[in-house]
C-alpha cells in the first residue's frame, strides 16, 4: 500500500488532491492546523468511499519548529509528500510587516525544508519517493503587492532544482507544481469585478478548478514519472510565466 503525506489537506487544493489520490488507491496522512472540522469531514468521507485504505489525521502548526518532530513521529511508511499549505499577504513591500514575512517563510520554506531532511530516509526506502510543492506562477514571474509571496514560491523552485540532484540516485524526485489563478478560498478576497479582470487576461479564460491542479500533482506521484525531477511545472492556462 502506498502512503502520501499531504500538508495543508484542509485547503482546496490539498482536499482535492486527497480525494484524487484516494481514488488511485493511496492511503493518506492528512495534515491540518486549525480546520479540524473540515479535516475530520474529509477523513470520514474518504473512509466511507475507500474502506480498505487508511486515512490518518495529523494536527500541527507549520510555523513552529517542533511541528517537524510532531509530524515525522506519526509516519510509519511514506512514499510521497505534498506541500499544499500556504498563505499570502497583499500590500506594498515597503509597508510589509516583517513578522508576517517571517511567518510566511517559516510555513512555506523553512519548516517544509526541515521536514524534507527528516523524511528523506523514509522516502528513499520507498524506492520511488516523491516530493511535490504547490508553488505559484508568481514564483517565476513575480507579482507587485505580493513580493513576499513571490519570494517564498520562487525559493521552492530554487530548492527542488538543487535538492533533486542530491537524491536522484535514491529514487526520489522533487518538483513544483506552480498554478496560476485558481478558484480557491484564498482568491475569494478578490471582488467579482477583479476576478473578471484577471480572467480576461488568462488565455484559457477562467480560474482553474482545484482538480486541474491536483491532476498534475497526482501525475508526478506516478512511478512512471521517475524521470521528471528538479522541475517547476507552470499550470496557468497560458497566463504569465
Amino acid at each position: 500500500m502506498r502512503w502520501a503525506l499531504i500538508l495543508g489537506s484542509s485547503g482546496d487544493i490539498g482536499t482535492q488532491t486527497a480525494v484524487d489520490l484516494a481514488e488511485k488507491g493511496w492511503s493518506l496522512y492528512l495534515h491540518y492546523y486549525k480546520s479540524q472540522k473540515k479535516a475530520i469531514e474529509l477523513q470520514q468521507q474518504l473512509h466511507h468511499d475507500h474502506p480498505k485504505q487508511d486515512f490518518l489525521l495529523i494536527q500541527a502548526d507549520l510555523t513552529l519548529i517542533d511541528s517537524v518532530e510532531t509530524i515525522s513521529q506519526q509516519l510509519f511508511a511514506l512514499d510521497a509528500v505534498i506541500f499544499a499549505q500556504g498563505t499570502t499577504d497583499y500590500g506594498l513591500f515597503v509597508q510589509a510587516d516583517p513578522a508576517a514575512l517571517s511567518k510566511m517563510l517559516k510555513m512555506q520554506v523553512e519548516i517544509p525544508l526541515h521536514l524534507v531532511q527528516c523524511l528523506q530516509d523514509k522516502l528513499a526506502m520507498s524506492g520511488h519517493g516523491r516530493i511535490v510543492f504547490v508553488g505559484s506562477v508568481y514564483g517565476g514571474s513575480g507579482s507587485a503587492m505580493e513580493v513576499g509571496y513571490s519570494t517564498v514560491k520562487g525559493a521552492l523552485s530554487a530548492f527542488v532544482a538543487a535538492y533533486s540532484q542530491e537524491v536522484a540516485s535514491l529514487g526520489i524526485t522533487a518538483n513544483v507544481v506552480a498554478p496560476g489563478a485558481v478558484s480557491t478560498k484564498m482568491n475569494l478576497t478578490f471582488t467579482p469585478q477583479e476576478r473578471q479582470e484577471v480572467s480576461s487576461q488568462i488565455p484559457a479564460g477562467y480560474f482553474a478548478k482545484p482538480s486541474e491542479i491536483s491532476y498534475w500533482i497526482c501525475s508526478m506521484l506516478d512511478q512512471q514519472a521517475s524521470y521528471l525531477t528538479g522541475q517547476t511545472i507552470y499550470v496557468t492556462g497560458g497566463w504569465l510565466k
